[in-house]
């Protein structure tokens, strides 16, 4: 999906040239600067114990002005984003969906998807990805030639929604497959897929083995990770301040096993905060483009939301956890 550049300004807005292969290019040029260390200042405060009576009256004022400002501030609206102009659509139902008898088509704004937690404001929208698109980072992720056979790997889709990833995914070979997801209409409807989508499979003496499939309804960042060789999907389920979050859990669940784990990020809105992690090697960086039926199907269905409309790709990435050569997981820059 891609927004008009007029749309969003302001320090809320989305990048609306997210899959312009000019950002692309950009940012090839410019992986090999990571942050360094940030040492915010520390100022002291000495606080003076006695005032005199002018002095208390010209706080008591100021304290009086600044909650007036407070108060002037609380009533100007918050920037209004892309993601809150969606509207939730149930169709047209997408090829996956008529092809295997299951539900994992529509939009479902963020709005639809709040769960009370403290991360709701964080939570982008549910949008099934492309299989084609899975299908060909997959192949790319192949293509790394990763330190593990892909027998040995699981497959972690984050923010699992409805679960297409999960059903494309187990097609593989992967050890398991494992779909993280918060929102509990979701989590069910993803379970009553893969129910559906496992007994077809083993009822179809033609068809070829699937791995098996399990649904966490869970916040990804309590979630524990794997100790089999993982890779993570990610269709960009969440803005910055989470990515940051699940990046340190990654390395504290990875310290001592460096290569471990690699990443797949589709849409790859938030790629800048992990390639400015040092403690992730960049593999893959290409506009992926779909397939002529997906694209059909997507531009069908973003016709409906007059905020987006359809480039028939998508920016992917991967990334290898290699681990820091030095400094503090939690440093705060990364």
């Amino acid at each position: 999906m891609l927004l008009p550049p007029n749309l969003l300004t302001g320090p809320y807005a989305t990048q609306p040239d997210s899959r312009n292969p000019a950002r692309v290019q950009e940012r090839q040029q410019t992986l090999s600067s990571k942050a360094g260390a940030y040492a915010p200042s520390n100022p002291k405060v000495r606080v003076h114990r006695a005032h005199s009576e002018d002095a208390i009256r010209a706080m008591s004022i100021s304290k009086s002005k600044a909650e007036a400002a407070q108060s002037t501030l609380s009533l100007v609206p918050a920037p209004r984003r892309a993601r809150d102009l969606l509207k939730r659509t149930s169709f047209p139902i997408h090829p996956f969906d008529q092809m295997h008898g299951v539900d994992t088509s529509g939009l479902v704004p963020a709005k639809h998807l709040l769960t009370g937690h403290a991360n709701d404001e964080h939570i982008t929208a549910y949008y099934g990805v492309a299989p084609s698109i899975l299908r060909a980072l997959i192949g790319h992720w192949r293509e790394t030639v990763p330190p593990h056979p892909i027998e040995d790997y699981t497959f972690v889709d984050v923010g699992a929604g409805k679960g297409r990833g999960l059903m494309v995914a187990s097609e593989y070979g992967f050890r398991k497959v494992a779909g993280i997801e918060l929102n509990h209409e979701m989590a069910a409807i993803a379970r009553q897929n893969v129910e559906h989508w496992t007994r077809a499979y083993r009822e179809d003496p033609t068809a070829g083995r699937i791995a098996p499939i399990e649904i966490f309804e869970q916040d990804a960042l309590e979630y524990d990770l794997p100790q089999t060789p993982t890779l993570l999907f990610l269709f960009h389920p969440f803005e910055a301040p989470v990515l940051k979050q699940l990046l340190r859990r990654i390395e504290t669940q990875f310290a001592r096993r460096q290569g471990a784990l690699d990443l797949l990020y589709v849409n790859a809105e938030c790629a800048d905060v992990i390639d400015r992690n040092p403690g992730f090697t960049q593999l893959f960086l290409e506009n992926v483009p779909m397939s002529p039926v997906d694209h059909s199907a997507d531009l069908e269905a973003i016709a409906r939301q007059k905020e987006y409309g359809s480039t028939g790709d998508e920016e992917c990435a991967i990334y290898r956890y290699t681990g820091r050569a030095r400094g503090s997981i939690f440093d705060p820059a990364a």
